[in-house]
């Protein structure tokens, strides 16, 4: 590996504090993305809200400019959100679908966008169809392909699920959607930041994801990519005179840009910090940090599969930084618990995170192990060993 792991971990305050495997949850930030915030949170203290963002203008102007080339996309075509539900949100909400629509999706599906395709169901009448999995776990592209019909009017999948390994095919569900002209939504949340995304590349045509996971920002930041020929078809559930124009007293116009998938307050400390964790990213290398997060994933699935009574979950002939596994005679709360009691970060996903992948498995409860590229082979020798002295 090219980069320099101490200089990053010493660049990464709570690596002196903790052992964090809960990167999927959340990630550690590094100094400069800490300092930003603080910076501008000082400014606003000391000459106020308002005239702090104006004077900060370049520095948001450039999050949308640095998502945009992590993206390879446009800075009018990225918007700037609070979280990534919220990004998904503004386009499923904000297509024109009416009753006997249909959207197609794969099995992996992260709750908070399976719930929302059943509340638009139960208010519109929409049909939605389950693609289902090859043999490796990851969704059937061909079988995605057979199940489209004259009322397809979306394809949405999740690009690496909460609850296991799996990186889903998303190159290859876009080139179904643009060989029939569907919209393709893509749920980047846990991919940004762990591994390379081009949007040109994935063939979709919007892409929702969170600063808080791989790419090390603020809590409370998610952005919105919306490829500039679908802007016009959609109309974000949440509009404000940020993202339109009161034109007459009864009549007004949305920005033709990124602004109507945005309102006008924002946290505009976290938007710079967000800014500032994707150019620490690229300059990492987003490819570098793919290589070194699969390194280290692989090592922490072979050790854990190589202790008595634990199962390691995780499917896909290609994965991701996140490791799920269970323990035949420990539930996985006390696992977490009881690693946590040794400064050991890890989280729990529950089946209902992912439901229709974890009945489909039979997923007990798992703990969940993400890596990421400041974690250390060390780090998951103590986590392995940790469990094995349950």
């Amino acid at each position: 590996m090219s980069m320099d792991i101490a200089a990053l971990r010493a660049d990464t305050p709570g690596c002196a504090h903790v052992t964090h495997f809960n990167n999927a949850g959340a990630a550690l930030m590094p100094q400069p993305v800490l300092q930003a915030q603080m910076d501008h949170l000082r400014l606003e203290a000391r000459i106020g809200g308002y005239e702090s963002a104006v004077a900060a203008a370049d520095k948001t102007d450039d999050t949308h400019a640095a998502i945009a080339e992590m993206l390879n996309a446009r800075p009018k075509e990225i918007a700037f959100v609070d979280n990534a539900t919220r990004a998904w949100g503004a386009v499923f909400f904000g297509m024109p679908l009416r009753e006997g629509d249909h959207v197609l999706t794969a099995r992996a599906s992260y709750a908070s966008n399976f719930i929302g395709m059943l509340q638009r169901a139960r208010q519109t009448g929409i049909e939605i169809d389950v693609a289902p999995d090859d043999e490796h776990g990851h969704v059937d592209v061909e079988a995605l392909e057979r199940m489209i019909h004259p009322r397809t009017r979306l394809i949405a999948v999740t690009h690496v699920p909460t609850n296991g390994g799996l990186i889903n095919p998303a190159e290859d569900v876009g080139r179904v959607a643009k060989a029939h002209g569907i919209p393709f939504l893509l749920d980047a949340c846990q991919s940004a930041g762990q591994m390379p995304l081009d949007v040109e590349r994935l063939g979709c045509d919007a892409l929702s994801a969170t600063g808080r996971k791989f790419l090390r920002g603020p809590r409370g930041t998610g952005f919105l990519y919306v490829r500039e020929s679908l802007i016009p078809y959609l109309e974000s559930p949440i509009v404000d005179l940020h993202a339109a124009e009161w034109t007459r007293p009864d009549h007004y116009e949305l920005h033709p840009d990124r602004r109507r998938f945005e309102t006008w307050e924002v946290n505009v400390a976290g938007k710079i910090g967000l800014g500032v964790a994707v150019r620490y990213a690229m300059a990492v290398g987003l490819a570098e940090i793919r290589q070194r997060i699969d390194s280290l994933a692989n090592r922490l699935r072979a050790s854990l599969e190589a202790l008595p009574g634990v199962t390691v979950h995780d499917s896909g002939l290609v994965k991701s930084g996140i490791v799920t596994f269970s323990h035949s005679e420990h539930a996985a709360t006390l696992i977490k618990e009881r690693l946590l009691a040794q400064h050991i970060n890890t989280s729990v996903v529950v089946p209902s995170s992912a439901l229709l992948d974890a009945l489909h498995r039979g997923l007990p409860d798992m703990v969940r192990a993400s890596v990421h590229y400041y974690n250390t082979e060390d780090e998951i020798s103590r986590l392995t060993g940790a469990v094995r002295t349950l």
